[in-house]
């Protein structure tokens, strides 16, 4: 298989890091950084650390130029670009994001290679890439949001909706660039402010939280009627303007 002989290091294998892994090392030379070793010892040997059929068969089947250490320093000395892809949290008390884990290890990659570029996938508060730009003296970090369903994350980065690259510079330009290669379908590429880029994946979330929310409404009203849900959806959803997709009621809101 030819490649673009770029080394790239994938940092956390969840469901965004393993689809990314996956994703980019059909064409590149892919290391995935894990300080759980076990999750290492699983991607060395094609194995998934998420449940995704679509991972699973493309780690058995397809040639992927994939491997994993729990070894930072080797991680992160020849990569071209780093790929964050480490969770966030968000403190109740205090109403902030928690962003440490991820400021340190970026930290750390900008300061182990002089040359590489960091690309942010996390879920980041808005303004968080400039700040650790200015913190961190650097240019080199940009923030890229991704928009993957649990289970379904590689069918996903296979045929994204679109791709956001919160830069514009040659190397964003790149970036951007191995993606769209690697995806299935011809999803256009918009580049924008890094501000820009993560108010569209902070936005997009909770306009899809209150979606799901709307939808638990509608079937809590229509089990206190002793109404048919589905017919219901069903009828609001043949309005072109609010579709079919992510129309069920289920857990969580």
């Amino acid at each position: 298989m030819k490649t673009n002989n770029l080394n790239i290091t994938v940092v956390g294998s969840g469901y965004v890091g393993m689809s990314m892994s996956v994703l980019l090392s059909q064409n590149n030379q892919v290391t995935v950084y894990d300080i759980d070793k076990n999750k290492v010892k699983k991607i060395n040997n094609k194995q998934s650390t998420v449940q995704d059929n679509l991972i699973e068969e493309h780690l058995l089947k397809k040639e992927l130029h994939l491997s994993a250490t729990s070894n930072q320093n080797e991680a992160y000395t020849k990569a071209d670009f780093v790929v964050m892809a480490l969770p966030t949290d968000f403190n109740e008390e205090d109403k902030s994001f928690d962003t440490s884990i991820l400021d340190h290890e970026i930290e750390f990659a900008i300061k182990k290679n002089s040359k590489s570029v960091v690309i942010i996938k996390s879920t980041i508060p808005i303004g968080h890439t400039n700040k650790l730009r200015n913190l961190f003296n650097t240019n080199r970090i940009l923030y890229s949001p991704e928009f993957l369903r649990e289970g379904n994350a590689l069918e996903d980065n296979l045929n994204p909706s679109r791709i956001i690259i919160g830069d514009n510079t040659i190397e964003a330009k790149k970036f951007g660039n191995l993606l769209q290669s690697a995806a299935r379908n011809n999803s256009d590429i918009m580049y924008m402010d890094s501000s820009e880029a993560e108010s569209v994946k902070l936005f997009s979330n909770s306009y899809l939280a209150m979606r799901v929310a709307f939808f638990n409404e509608l079937d809590s009203f229509a089990l206190s009627k002793k109404l048919q849900t589905r017919n219901i959806i069903d009828g609001i959803s043949k309005d072109t303007r609010i579709g079919k997709d992510y129309n069920n009621p289920s857990f969580g809101y």
